[in-house]
C-alpha cells in the first residue's frame, strides 16, 4: 500500500509531518506505522469536513477511478455535453503534472480546477478541499473527482465523495478485476469503457470481466459503455440521475452515504478511528447504505 512507496505523504498533507507539523514527531521505533496512521486519520476528518460542505449545498460528488489511458476525461466530456444543459456540472482533475485534462473540460463549458500531485499516485481529501476553494458550491449540483491514473493507491483514500466509479477499459484486457482486486471492490459502479472495440478486441469477454467482479462479493453494477456511439451512455447517464435524485432525498432527510473503500483500506484505518463513526473504512457499512 502507500505506506511501502511512501506516496501517503501528498502535497495536500505533508505540511503535517514537516518541522513544526501536528505529526512532525512520533514514538521512537515507530515513526513510520505513526505517521501512516495519523495520516489517515487526518485524512479521514478532512474528507468528513468535505462531504460535509457537499451534503449542506446539495451537491453529488463522484470519485472516477481506472488506470491510465481508461478514458475518463472522454467519459466526462461525453457527459457534460448530455446533462450539461439540465445539470450544472464542475470537474476536479488529478494528475501528476499538466493542465492537460482540465483543458478539455472547460472547453465544454465547464469549471474545471487541475491537481497536480507531483509524485504522488492519488488525491487526497486536503488536496480535494483546497480545490473546493475555487468552486462554488452553490452554483453545482454534480462535482466529479477525476483521480491519478492508477488501479492501485486511489482506493484506499476517502475524498469525501458519495460514489466510487471504475472505469475498466476494453483495451486492459478483461482480468483486471481479478489483477486489482483492491479498486474494484471499492467500486460502486463499473464501467466497461471503449465498447466499441469489442469487434476488434475479440479477447476481452465482457461476461469474464463481469464473472472477476463477482468473484469479489461485488454487487456493483457492471455496465458495458462507450462514448463513440449514440445511445452507449445509456446506462451510466440513468445511474447518475439517480444518485441526483438520491441525493436530493438525503438532503432533505439530513442524511449522507459514504463510499465503499475497500476492506485493506478499512484495515488500515481500523486503529485510527479514535472510536469515531464515519465512512472511511466501515466496508459493511457503506455496503449496506449502498443496498
Amino acid at each position: 500500500m502507500c505506506d511501502t512507496c511512501g506516496c501517503n505523504i501528498t502535497p495536500g498533507n505533508e505540511h503535517l509531518v514537516r518541522d513544526g507539523g501536528r505529526h512532525a514527531r512520533t514514538e521512537d521505533g515507530r515513526a513510520a506505522v505513526s505517521v501512516l496512521r495519523n495520516l489517515l486519520t487526518e485524512n479521514d476528518r478532512q474528507a468528513r469536513h468535505n462531504r460535509a460542505h457537499f451534503d449542506r449545498h446539495g451537491v453529488l460528488a463522484i470519485n472516477l477511478m481506472s488506470s491510465p489511458g481508461a478514458g475518463k476525461t472522454r467519459l466526462l466530456e461525453a457527459t457534460i455535453e448530455v446533462l450539461g444543459p439540465s445539470c450544472r456540472i464542475a470537474v476536479i482533475e488529478g494528475d501528476l503534472e499538466t493542465e492537460n485534462d482540465a483543458e478539455r473540460i472547460r472547453a465544454k463549458g465547464v469549471q474545471a480546477v487541475q491537481i497536480a500531485t507531483g509524485s504522488a499516485c492519488h488525491l487526497d481529501a486536503h488536496m480535494v478541499h483546497q480545490a473546493l476553494h475555487q468552486i462554488d458550491l452553490d452554483g453545482i449540483d454534480l462535482l466529479f473527482i477525476e483521480n491519478v491514473g492508477n488501479l492501485v493507491c486511489p482506493a484506499s483514500f476517502d475524498l469525501g465523495q458519495h460514489r466510487n466509479v471504475t472505469l475498466l477499459s476494453v483495451p486492459e484486457g478483461d482480468d483486471k478485476p481479478a489483477k486489482y482486486p483492491v479498486i474494484f471492490r471499492a467500486a460502486d459502479l463499473v464501467l466497461c469503457t471503449k465498447g466499441d472495440l469489442l469487434p476488434v478486441l475479440e479477447d476481452f469477454d465482457p461476461e469474464r470481466a463481469e464473472r472477476h467482479l463477482r468473484a469479489l462479493a461485488s454487487v456493483a453494477p457492471f455496465d458495458v459503455v462507450s462514448t463513440r456511439r449514440p445511445g452507449e451512455l445509456e446506462p451510466w447517464l440513468i445511474w447518475l440521475r439517480d444518485e441526483l435524485q438520491a441525493q436530493d432525498t438525503r438532503r432533505a432527510l439530513g442524511r449522507t452515504i459514504h463510499p465503499l473503500i475497500q476492506p485493506d483500506g478499512a484495515l488500515l484505518h481500523g486503529d485510527a478511528q479514535e472510536g469515531e463513526h464515519h465512512g472511511h473504512g466501515h466496508f459493511h457499512q457503506a455496503a449496506q447504505s449502498h443496498g
